[in-house]
């Protein structure tokens, strides 16, 4: 059988191990398990700091979206309203300038109207003065003052 020096041997030598793998194993094991764990703690802690940080940044941006839209609706409704104003000041212009033409062509028009009246009656006058001339150098019988009188017309018709 197994004597007790060879179990207090075994006991001794083990005891020896242990102190041996507790100086050499265990310690920077546990030591390196530690710092490991002190690391992924730091790492989580990071992460979490990350985290927050990031969810802040995420709704500053939607806050700064939302005011970039608003203000680019307004950018835009204010650029759509001068617009609108610039066109109807391009329409009334163009309505001004429209009856300034039109009036300068009325004005024109009568001026020509009263030109041709005025040509119509000189030629009637002198076409009267012409007849009356013919007829003081002439006598005249009834069917040459017919006559006369169908020239005279026949110059006013043209």
């Amino acid at each position: 059988m197994i004597k007790i020096s060879q179990i207090t041997a075994v006991i001794i030598n083990f005891f020896i191990l242990y102190l041996i793998l507790r100086h050499f194993l265990f310690r920077p094991v546990t030591n390196m398990m530690n710092s490991r764990k002190a690391r992924i703690e730091g790492n989580l802690a990071k992460a979490k700091d990350d985290m927050k940080k990031a969810e802040a940044l995420k709704n500053e941006n939607e806050t700064l979206l939302r005011q970039a839209a608003e203000e680019g609706k307004k950018i835009t409704k204010e650029r759509k309203a001068k617009a609108e104003d610039l066109y109807a000041e391009i329409v009334a212009e163009a309505h001004k300038e429209a009856e300034i033409i039109y009036d300068r062509a009325k004005i024109e028009i009568e001026r020509e109207k009263e030109k041709a009246q005025n040509e119509v009656k000189s030629a009637v006058i002198e076409l009267a003065i012409m007849l009356s001339a013919k007829v003081l150098e002439e006598n005249i019988d009834e069917k040459k003052h017919r006559q006369l009188i169908e020239d005279y017309l026949s110059k006013v018709g043209n």
